[in-house]
C-alpha cells in the first residue's frame, strides 16, 4: 500500500511558465488530487512543493510534465524528495524575486477563443472592450519592465483593479488569476480617437467612427501591442496610393489584415499548414500565393504573386474587423527605414503627416515589437522576421554556453542575441542600424534584455565589417573580450543552431547580397565546410567587380555591365541587350575603365548581385527602391514550369593537401542569357531558366563537396534563400540526389539570424581563452 504513504517533493520547473496560467494550473491540479503545499513564481521559473499520498504525487508529477497550459513551454523539470512539511492546505505564494533571473519571458499572445467569445457577447461585462485578456492571451513582452512577471513590474501598474477584476485576479480557479494585464471598462485602459492635429473626437461608438473614416478613404494610425500600424482600405486604390506616397514607400508590398479565415481564403491559396500558422497564438504576417481575382488595389503589392496576410490578433483588431468586414492595409507605422512608432508623443510627431486620424489608448508600450513575418517552406514554417509572438522566447541549445555572450548581429535586419545557460535569447526585430533612431532602439533593447535575463556579457561577438554600427558598438565596450565572426560563417552556424545540429559536420551554402570576407572582398555566394569544429571556405561564385561600389546595389544595371565585361571583355559593346542600349557611349567607356582598373569597384562573389545583374539584363529593373527588389521581381516574373537551365562551369583547384576548392564561373550563363534575349525569348522563360541554373550550381557543387570532404548534409542560409522558387528548386534537386539538408525554421535565413550565428560560432567552433 505504498501508494498511500505520505511523501513530500519539490519541483523546479523552468521554461515559459510565467504569465501563461501555470500557477493556477498547478494549484487546481493539487487541490483535485488532495495534495497540500504551495506554488510560486521565482526568477528562475516556478517552484512547487507538494505533500500527500505517493500515488497522488506520481499522478501530479505526470500531469505537470504532460498536461500543462497550452501557452506554457517546459525546458527543464527537476524533482527531489523532502522531509514531510506537514502542510495543511495548498496555496499560491507571492513571487520570489531574490534568485538569479533566468526565466524566459512569454511573447505577446494573440487573442484566445474564450476572450474573443466574451468580447462579442453583448451580455458580458467586457463586451466590446478592446483590452480584454486572460492568462492565455494578451500583451507580455511589450509591457514588462522587469522580472518576475507581476503587475507592479509592467506598464499596467498604474491601472488599479476594480473589485470585480480583483476578485478574478485573486481566484486561482479563474482564467484571469494573476493575468497581469487584466482589466475592464471600469478600471482599465481606454480608447481615444483624434485628428492628426490631436483634437479629440468624442464619439459614443469610437470603433464605429473609426470604421466610418476608413470607409471614406482616410488613413488611421492604430496603436496595437508592440507599436502603431497605419491602416486604410485595401481595396481603395486612392487611399493605398496616398499611404504609399506619404510613407515614402514606392514599391515594397504592404501587409493586409483579413477579417477572418473565410475571407482570407477568398484572396489567397491557404493549405492546412498555412491555416495553422495564421490562426496560431503567434499570428505572424504570412506570405501567401494570391488568387488571380483577389480584388485588392493595384498598389497593395505591385508586381507580386504573393501577399503578406495576417488575421486579427488583438481585441482592438477583432472589433475593427468585426465592424469593417473587409481587408485593411495594416503596415508598420513609420516612414521608410525608420523603426516602428510606439511611444505616443513620438507617434504624433512622426506620423502626423502620414495619418489623418489616430486611434490610440493609454496603455503604455514599454518595448517596441514589429509584426513577425513568415512563409511556408518544405512543409513547415520558415521565418523571415522573428519578432512579435516569438521574441523573446529563447532557442535552447544542446549544451549550455560556457560564457555569457552578447552577439551584436549585422547592419541590416539587425537582431542581437544574449546567451545564458543553454538559452540563446534572440531579440525582436530591430531593423537597419544606419538609421539613428533604429540604432537607439538597438542600444535600448540590449539594456532591456540584459536586465530581464540578468546577463552580464563575458564575451562579445560582432561582424568583421569595421564600418557596421553593430561592430562599432561592440568595439566601444571596454573590459570585455570580443571577437569578430565572418558574416557567412555566422549564417551557417545560425542554421545549424536553428536545427540543433551544432557539433555535426556539414557543407554550408551561404547565398546573400553582402558580407565582409576574410580576404577583404565582398562575399555572398559561398560554400563552407564545417568539420571538426572548424569552418573553411571551399567554394564560391567567381569574383567580379562590384562596379562603382555601393551604387551597383541601388542600380543593378551596373552589375549587369560588370558581368558582361567579364564574359565578353573589350568586345562588350556588341553584346549589349536592349535593356542597356540607352546607356551612352561615354558612360559605358568610363564604366569599362572603372571595371578594368577596379576603381571604387571591390571584388564580390555575391549571389544577390548576380540576380541583380540578370534582372537588369532582361529589363526587369535597372534601379531599385528597396533591398533585393530586382531579385524579388525576377522571382515573381519567372515561368515556374520551365525545366531547362543555362550552362556554367565549376572548376576545381587543389588546395589544402590536394583537397578541392570550387570556383564557379557564370560567364557561359551570361552569354546564354544574351543569346536568349537576342532570339526574343521572353523574360519569363529567361528568369525560369536562370533560377534552374542557380539551383543546379548549388546542388551539383554541394554534391561534389560532400563526396570530397566526407560530409553527409548541407545547411542553407542567406537572404537569397528567401526566394521560394530558388529554394524549392534547390531542395527538389537535393532530394533527387539523396542529399540530407537543413533550412531555417525559427530564425530567418536573412541577416536577422546573424546574431544567433555569431554566438553559436564563438561557443562551438572557436577556442576562447
Amino acid at each position: 500500500m505504498n501508494e498511500f504513504r505520505s511523501q513530500c517533493r519539490r519541483y523546479k520547473i523552468t521554461g515559459i511558465v510565467q504569465g501563461v496560467g501555470f500557477r493556477p494550473f498547478v494549484y487546481n491540479t493539487a487541490k483535485r488530487l488532495g495534495l497540500n503545499g504551495f506554488v510560486l513564481n521565482d526568477s528562475g521559473g516556478v517552484t512547487v512543493e507538494a505533500e500527500g499520498a505517493s500515488g497522488a504525487l506520481s499522478e501530479f508529477e505526470n500531469i505537470l510534465k504532460n498536461k500543462y497550459p497550452p501557452r506554457a513551454k517546459i525546458f527543464s523539470f527537476q524533482s527531489e524528495g523532502l522531509t514531510l512539511r506537514k502542510y495543511t492546505a495548498f496555496s499560491i505564494r507571492l513571487s520570489d524575486a531574490g534568485e538569479a533571473k533566468t526565466v524566459p519571458i512569454s511573447p505577446d499572445i494573440a487573442l484566445c477563443p474564450d476572450c474573443e467569445k466574451e468580447l462579442l457577447a453583448s451580455k458580458n461585462r467586457r463586451y466590446g472592450y478592446p483590452f480584454i485578456n486572460c492568462t492565455n492571451c494578451g500583451p507580455r513582452f511589450t509591457i514588462i519592465k522587469n522580472v518576475p512577471y507581476d503587475r507592479p513590474y509592467t506598464t499596467m501598474a498604474k491601472f488599479r483593479l476594480c473589485p470585480e477584476c480583483r476578485k478574478e485576479y485573486d481566484d486561482p480557479a479563474n482564467r484571469r488569476f494573476h493575468a497581469q494585464p487584466n482589466a475592464c471598462p471600469v478600471c482599465g485602459p481606454a480608447l481615444v480617437l483624434c485628428r492628426n492635429n490631436l483634437r479629440r473626437i468624442f464619439a459614443k461608438d469610437v470603433i464605429g467612427e473609426a470604421c466610418r473614416l476608413l470607409k471614406k478613404g482616410f488613413i488611421l494610425a492604430v496603436k496595437g501591442i508592440g507599436g502603431y500600424h497605419l491602416a486604410c482600405d485595401a481595396a481603395n486604390e486612392k487611399a493605398v496610393a496616398k499611404l504609399r506616397k506619404r510613407k515614402v514607400r514606392e514599391d515594397k508590398p504592404f501587409a493586409v489584415m483579413a477579417p477572418d479565415m473565410k475571407t482570407a481564403e477568398k484572396f489567397c491559396k491557404i493549405g492546412p499548414v498555412e491555416k495553422d500558422i495564421l490562426t496560431g497564438p503567434e499570428r505572424p504576417i504570412l506570405l501567401l500565393r494570391k488568387k488571380p481575382d483577389a480584388g485588392f488595389a493595384p498598389s497593395v503589392a505591385p508586381r507580386q504573386k504573393y501577399l503578406g496576410l495576417l488575421l486579427p490578433y488583438t481585441p482592438l483588431h477583432c472589433l475593427i474587423m468585426e465592424r469593417y468586414k473587409k481587408p485593411l492595409i495594416m503596415t508598420s507605422a513609420n516612414t521608410s527605414d525608420e523603426p516602428i512608432a510606439y511611444k505616443d508623443k513620438d507617434a504624433f510627431e512622426r506620423l502626423g503627416t502620414i495619418a489623418d486620424y489616430f486611434l490610440t489608448h493609454n496603455r503604455e508600450i514599454h518595448m517596441r515589437c514589429d509584426d513577425s513575418v513568415a512563409r511556408v517552406a518544405d512543409g513547415g514554417i520558415y521565418s523571415l522576421r522573428r519578432s512579435r509572438g516569438y521574441a523573446p522566447q529563447p532557442l535552447r541549445m544542446s549544451r549550455p554556453f560556457s560564457k555569457q555572450i552578447l552577439a551584436c548581429g549585422a547592419e541590416l535586419k539587425n537582431t542581437f542575441c544574449l546567451t545564458k545557460g543553454d538559452f540563446a535569447y534572440i531579440s525582436h526585430y530591430i531593423g537597419d542600424l544606419d538609421n539613428p533612431a533604429t540604432f537607439r532602439s538597438f542600444e535600448e533593447g540590449i539594456c532591456h534584455f540584459k536586465r530581464l535575463f540578468d546577463v552580464k556579457p563575458e564575451l562579445i561577438a560582432h561582424d568583421m565589417h569595421p564600418e557596421y554600427f553593430s561592430t562599432k558598438y561592440a568595439v566601444k565596450i571596454k573590459g570585455v573580450p570580443r571577437m569578430a565572426v565572418q558574416h557567412h560563417f555566422a549564417h551557417i552556424a545560425a542554421c545549424m543552431a536553428d536545427n540543433n545540429i551544432l557539433g555535426e559536420n556539414a557543407i554550408g551554402i551561404a547565398f546573400d547580397g553582402t558580407g565582409y570576407g576574410l580576404d577583404g572582398a565582398i562575399w555572398g555566394g559561398e560554400f563552407i565546410l564545417v568539420k571538426g569544429g572548424r569552418f573553411s571556405r571551399i567554394g564560391q561564385l567567381e569574383y567580379v567587380p562590384l562596379l562603382t561600389g555601393e551604387k551597383a546595389i541601388k542600380e543593378p544595371y551596373r552589375m549587369a555591365l560588370s558581368y558582361l565585361f567579364k564574359a565578353y571583355g573589350q568586345d562588350y559593346a556588341r553584346h549589349l541587350p536592349p535593356a542597356l542600349a540607352r546607356i551612352g557611349k561615354d558612360t559605358l567607356k568610363n564604366l569599362w575603365l572603372a571595371w578594368e582598373s577596379r576603381l571604387n569597384s571591390p571584388l564580390t562573389s555575391s549571389a544577390g548581385r548576380l540576380f541583380d545583374a540578370v534582372a537588369a539584363l532582361t529589363g526587369v529593373r535597372q534601379a531599385v527602391n528597396y533591398e533585393a527588389q530586382a531579385a524579388i521581381e525576377m522571382e515573381m516574373l519567372a515561368d515556374e514550369d520551365i525545366m531547362t537551365a543555362y550552362p556554367f562551369v565549376v572548376s576545381e583547384d587543389s588546395v589544402n593537401a590536394g583537397q578541392p576548392y570550387y570556383n564557379i564561373s557564370v560567364d557561359e550563363t551570361i552569354k546564354a542569357v544574351f543569346h536568349d534575349l537576342r532570339r526574343g525569348t521572353s523574360p519569363e522563360k529567361i528568369s525560369g531558366r536562370f533560377h534552374n541554373t542557380v539551383a543546379r550550381i548549388i546542388a551539383e557543387t554541394a554534391e561534389k563537396a560532400m563526396t570530397a570532404y566526407g560530409v553527409d548534409c548541407a545547411a542553407l542560409s542567406g537572404g537569397v534563400f528567401q526566394n521560394m522558387l530558388l529554394l524549392n528548386k534547390t531542395l527538389t534537386l537535393f532530394r533527387r540526389k539523396g542529399i540530407k539538408y537543413y533550412i531555417h525554421r525559427q530564425a530567418p535565413p536573412n541577416d536577422g539570424c546573424i546574431s544567433l550565428g555569431q554566438a553559436a560560432y564563438l561557443e562551438y567552433f572557436r577556442s576562447i581563452v
